[in-house]
């Protein structure tokens, strides 16, 4: 399964913001992290939708956005995207290219896309954005 998580570095402000919207209004803080991860999925299926070549569907519609929680070890909110399409490792990594039976010899190595990895470059430039916008989103409705 491929994943990543967003670096939270430099947030400090923000964050004590999220904990005070989490004290008081505890659902909020979670559709706004919610909100947030719908939109890096978006940004991860459009980087895979330019990167991969070939298109079955399977891989695209397996991009899915996970649920918020809140980690242990720190007290900070979380969210990830995820592919559970069973070859999106393959694809994200790369993988052998094998002839066939009865041999089956190497043929060569197919590079990975590596979608994940430049996406999360990507979020991690603007995701301090993203969750500002939901932030005064939330602000409004209140």
């Amino acid at each position: 399964m491929s994943s990543f998580d967003v670096d939270w570095t430099g947030l400090d402000d923000f964050l004590s913001n999220i904990r005070d919207l989490e004290r008081h209004f505890p659902n909020e803080a979670k559709r706004m992290m919610r909100n947030a991860g719908g939109v890096a999925r978006k940004m991860v299926l459009k980087r895979a939708k330019q990167s991969v070549v070939e298109d079955t569907g399977e891989y695209f519609a397996s991009i899915k956005r996970g649920k918020a929680w809140v980690d242990r070890t720190t007290g900070e909110y979380k969210i990830r995207a995820y592919s559970k399409s069973r070859h999106a490792h393959l694809i994200e990594h790369g993988h052998r290219m094998v002839g066939p039976e009865p041999n089956k010899q190497e043929v060569s190595f197919v590079l990975g896309f590596h979608v994940f990895d430049k996406a999360r470059q990507e979020i991690n430039r603007v995701y301090p954005s993203i969750l500002q916008q939901e932030y005064q989103k939330i602000l409004q409705r209140l």
